[in-house]
Formats: structure tokens, sequence, C-alpha cells
């Protein structure tokens, strides 16, 4: 699968984690950056991994910051993105199960290297289930 990634100061730890592991899986990663401690801007990441999916360059995406939820926000500021901000890996199921989630933003300073792995190969592994949430997945949409 191909995936970007992004994250900002707070979160490129792990993030850089996690796309080891994901390249380690054999999946396609597009790491965006950033990759080290000096202040960034969430969104100027969130927007960058939204555009690969949007655009088919990637069919998913991975954000990293401190709570996932500026990564998250910014990244549903576009048509076509569900950016979810699981803390769990039910949740993280469940989204794309009910959702179909196509970017995941994670806080570095919510979860840990173990959790986080969990919830990514959670996310990953589960199918989107279509049929009634079809429906409502095309009212987001609109």
């Amino acid at each position: 699968m191909k995936i970007a990634a992004g994250a900002d100061h707070a979160g490129y730890e792990l993030k850089d984690v996690l796309v080891k592991l994901l390249r380690d899986q054999g999946h396609e990663v597009e790491d965006l950056g950033t990759n080290a401690a000096g202040s960034v801007d969430y969104p100027d990441y969130g927007h960058a991994v939204a555009e690969r999916v949007t655009s088919g360059a990637a069919e998913r995406g991975l954000l990293v910051c401190g709570t996932g939820v500026g990564m998250a926000i910014s990244a549903n500021r576009h048509k076509g993105v569900r950016a979810v901000n699981p803390s769990d890996v039910f949740t993280a199921k469940m989204s794309r199960n009910h959702n179909d989630a196509n970017v995941l933003a994670l806080g570095a300073r919510v979860v840990g290297v173990g959790l986080a792995s969990e919830i990514l190969n959670s996310w990953l592994a589960a199918p989107f289930e279509g049929g009634r949430h079809q429906n409502r997945v095309a009212k987001i949409e609109r």
C-alpha cells in the first residue's frame, strides 16, 4: 500500500518509528517530514499528506503531532479526506469499518510506540464494510 506520512516537531520521532514499521511490512511510504526537533507548523504537514491522499498519490495517510488533533483538523479541510484521531485500537478499527477513514492522526504525547503500532496495524488491516455505512460516508462527502 502507498502511504504518505508527515509529522511536526512533537511527532517526528514516533513518525520515524512507524514509517520504519510500515516499510518493514512492505508498504511504500513517502515521508514528507519533518525530521528534526525544530519547531514547525503542523498544518503544513497535515495539508501535504491530505493532498497526497486526495490526488491518489497515496492510498492512505499517517500524521503525527503532539495530540493528533491539529493534524486531523488540518487534513479534514480537504474534500475526500476522512482523518481520524483514535487513542485506542477499537476506535481505529471502527473508523475503517464504518467511516472508511483514509488518514490516521496520532498523538505522540498521548500514545506510546507500542500502542501507536497496534493502532496503526489495526487501522491498516480493517476493511471498510460498505453496506449501510456507504450511504453515511456519502453524506459526509456532500
